[in-house]
């Protein structure tokens, strides 16, 4: 198996994708890690569809991760978490690439635009391929703690199990991040951590 860890973050505009990257970056560098990360967003700003490529370990040539290399793949909103699905591991007889699933169903512009049909069930299509499938509403869990914007920190705290340091480190990371800048955040934060460390099945 590769040293290298490849993370694909995926969604649409508006729901921290990038900011999302920016931190598991962070808690790569931390603990002395080579990172690269790259973002494409298609209109991330009027709720277009938005992807990053994270890859850390020893060394790391390419920032942009290749189908099928893919460990964890990070999906903020159901379909297009189906239509990156391919970029993920194969099992090859062993322990394949991870689907951390938001049940969010979002229809991006290109499906009103008519490029692309929304599918019926993102998240089965999926699991109906082989993979390893953790799908939870993350937007719930963000709800009943009183604050969406905390899908960002439940969607981390989902792949925290899966990561090659703890979970702890990408806490510390996110609470640390919330401290210096809103530290009325900060616990909250941490709540909304470990409760998608519990959906993601840490």
């Amino acid at each position: 198996m590769s040293q290298t860890t490849n993370i694909l973050v995926v969604g649409i505009g508006g729901q921290g994708v990038m900011t999302a990257s920016e931190i598991l970056s962070e808690a790569a560098i931390s603990q002395g890690y080579r990172v690269k990360k790259t973002e494409v967003a298609g209109m991330s700003q009027r709720g277009g569809v938005v992807s990053s490529h994270v890859r850390f370990g020893p060394t790391v040539l390419s920032p942009e991760i290749a189908p099928g290399e893919a460990d964890i793949l990070v999906g903020f909103e159901a379909a297009e978490a189906m239509r990156w699905s391919h970029y993920l591991r194969p099992k090859n007889g062993a322990r394949g690439g991870v689907a951390m699933i938001n049940r969010l169903r979002l229809a991006p512009p290109i499906v009103s635009l008519g490029l692309f049909d929304y599918p019926d069930d993102p998240v089965a299509a999926v699991r109906a391929q082989g993979i390893e499938v953790h799908d939870f509403d993350a937007g719930e869990i963000a709800r009943e703690l009183g604050d969406l914007r905390l899908v960002n920190t439940i969607m981390l705290g989902a792949i925290s199990g899966n990561l090659p340091f703890s979970a702890e480190t990408l806490k510390d990371c996110i609470v640390t991040r919330f401290a210096k800048k809103k530290p009325e955040m900060a616990e909250l934060n941490a709540k909304a951590f470990d409760l998608g460390k519990a959906a993601g099945g840490a």
